[in-house]
């Protein structure tokens, strides 16, 4: 029996004003031509979401349901949906709902789509026990992840994946990955199985375990160690992730470059500028890139290398009665390492 038989109404987490994430009922709606209705088992918690409740987006308008790691049932289908049945389980990233007409979706760039909205911004998000999406988002799911590990593979797990195969480097190169955090752990995981030599840097020794046990083959502890003239040492870093919130960690690493090496920038600390020699770039020629998620390809991509390698996130799990207190362990990173919402079934 779907949904709109036997239900009316949904819960979910909204914030309905700055800084405020509140349990809400809202009316279930049926999906229009193209869209889908999905019943939401699990969704993650990003520090993206914070931009949703601090109103730091353009084009943000309030009230609006966070959350852009989902995975999910297909509960009703729109007219010309072709390709899924009720019943699939599909999972709807940050991106996805592209415009399709734009200079970048013209030439397939679909992850720079000039007039993207985005999920838990733009659009109602995963917070929630339902929520809709264009069917053109929806990514299949592997029937051996479960849903609340695969939800931080959607954002967390993407962007790692995606940076690094879209990387300079090539098996057996030296990968630096600058935090073991969300992002940090599962670049770690991605990075080892790619082939590459993979150096862990952070603050502190109280990590340099856990990095050795998801793949690291070294450690570097940024507080007492130079960590530039550490990767030198090793010969230097083709590349360097970083995917630490701190863009003030970002800068003395540049040195640390081989020549020819990128640093790619996957981790933003707010809008404080990335500070950076000249000399450093030019004797070297090295670079410093941003890199967004990746498109639905690319995430089915992330879900298949996962399973194929058996890399799994570390999560702290939360029915949606308690989004705020996740949301707020998650942005306090006392979460180890991604927090997930999972709804009841």
């Amino acid at each position: 029996m779907s949904r709109d038989q036997t239900l009316k109404t949904y819960k979910a987490a909204q914030v309905t004003a700055l800084g405020t994430l509140k349990l809400v009922e809202m009316p279930l709606q049926q999906p229009g031509p193209g869209q889908v209705r999905l019943r939401v088992e699990a969704c993650g918690i990003c520090n993206s979401d914070g931009l949703t409740l601090g109103g730091q987006f353009p084009g943000l308008a309030l009230p609006r349901v966070p959350g852009h790691e989902v995975i999910a049932k297909v509960d009703a289908l729109g007219e010309g949906v072709p390709n899924w049945k009720v019943g699939d389980r599909v999972g709807v990233g940050f991106l996805g709902a592209y415009c399709g007409t734009c200079n970048s979706c013209r030439r397939g760039d679909f992850v720079n789509c000039q007039q993207q909205p985005m999920f838990g911004i733009h659009l109602d998000g995963g917070y929630a026990e339902s929520m809709m999406a264009p069917a053109r988002a929806l990514v299949a799911v592997p029937p051996e992840l479960e849903s609340p590990e695969a939800a931080p593979l959607l954002c967390a797990g993407l962007t790692t994946f995606s940076a690094l195969r879209r990387s300079k480097a090539r098996g057996g190169d030296l990968v630096a990955i600058q935090g073991i955090g969300g992002l940090g752990h599962l670049a770690i995981q991605f990075a080892r199985y790619m082939g590459f030599r993979v150096v862990a840097i952070t603050r502190g020794t109280n990590k340099r375990d856990l990095a050795l046990k998801l793949g690291a083959h070294h450690y570097i502890d940024s507080t007492n160690q130079n960590a530039a003239q550490e990767l030198q040492k090793l010969g230097g870093a083709r590349v360097i992730v970083s995917t630490a919130a701190n863009n003030g960690a970002m800068s003395p690493l540049v040195p640390g470059l081989a020549p020819r090496g990128q640093m790619l920038v996957v981790g933003a600390g707010g809008t404080d500028p990335i500070s950076l020699s000249p000399i450093d770039l030019l004797f070297g020629e090295r670079g410093v890139e941003g890199t967004m998620t990746g498109s639905v390809a690319d995430t089915e991509d992330t879900l298949a290398f996962s399973v194929l390698q058996n890399i799994r996130p570390m999560i702290e799990s939360f029915p949606l009665e308690k989004a705020e207190q996740a949301f707020r362990r998650m942005m306090s990173n006392e979460a180890r390492f991604r927090a997930v919402l999972v709804m009841k079934p």
